[in-house]
């Protein structure tokens, strides 16, 4: 799995200091995708090695890790959430999916955004949007897109 950038972000998942990562090899091509550049599979590689360095660059600044892609390989992204948890961070994913996968339960996660970008019906910011975000707690999977509509 690659990933070709990553900021430290406020707004993608609320109340928490974030280190998205933006992987690459999305298989999804979403019709008016604001990050077609994430379609190739380009950029750095991201495994542990990778993941424990950039948390380390950022340790005590933030608090959560969100894998902004991965859908080409869910089991890689939960290998990696897991790996972030360990070394003490929240997880969240962004994923184009409907659902998660079973090699990505909600256990592992403590955010989720899912479903694919429908240009019609806007992004998470929309109140027409399709997609959905989530905290889950003690295995629950919370509905909390209402708190991005402007």
């Amino acid at each position: 799995m690659r990933y070709c950038s990553f900021d430290i972000v406020f707004q993608e998942v609320p109340g928490e200091v974030t280190l998205a990562l933006n992987i690459t090899n999305c298989p999804f091509h979403c019709p008016g995708c604001h990050s077609p550049h994430l379609w190739e599979d380009t950029g750095e590689i991201l495994d542990e090695t990778e993941l424990i360095r950039l948390i380390d660059l950022y340790r005590g600044e933030i608090t959560c890790v969100c894998f902004m892609g991965g859908d080409a390989d869910p089991a890689m992204v939960a290998k990696l959430a897991q790996i972030a948890r360990a070394e003490g961070v929240k997880t969240a994913w962004y994923s184009g999916r409907q659902e998660l996968p079973d090699v990505a339960p909600c256990s592992i996660w403590d955010y989720v955004k899912l479903g694919p970008y429908r240009e019609d019906l806007g992004g998470l910011r929309s109140r027409t949007t399709n997609q959905r975000f989530y905290q889950i707690t003690d295995g629950a999977m919370i509905d909390r897109t209402a708190e991005f509509f402007r």
